[in-house]
């Protein structure tokens, strides 16, 4: 079964940015979409961007523009660069994958993003 770590997170100014990562453990790009969700304190979790086997991206409204999406199939990791944070970026992000032909579903353990004002 695949485990997805997260990495990247931490403290930033509003306006700064920070790169997340997520390592997979194997390579799963090709059979699934990556994506990357977030949870405030009292808010549900929600979706922040994916990436497609074939590449395709999509991104929430809030963040386009300014969040960007990658991955590196040779080293089975996913990124997501933030720029422009803004306080309600804060949230614990979680890695996601999302398999194509079984509908399994896998988290990561999420890192904390906190932006300051």
């Amino acid at each position: 079964q695949v485990q997805l770590v997260e990495s990247g997170g931490g403290l930033v100014q509003s306006g700064g940015s920070l790169r997340l990562s997520c390592a997979a453990s194997v390579n799963i790009f090709s059979i699934g979409t990556m994506g990357w969700y977030r949870q405030a304190p009292g808010k549900q979790r929600e979706l922040v961007a994916l990436i497609s086997s074939v590449g395709m991206t999509n991104y929430a409204d809030s963040v386009k523009g300014r969040f960007t999406i990658s991955r590196d199939n040779a080293k089975n990791m996913v990124y997501l660069q933030m720029n422009s944070l803004k306080p309600e970026d804060t949230a614990v992000y979680y890695c996601n994958f999302r398999n194509l032909f079984n509908n399994g579903v896998t988290w990561g353990q999420g890192t904390q993003v906190t932006v300051s004002s």
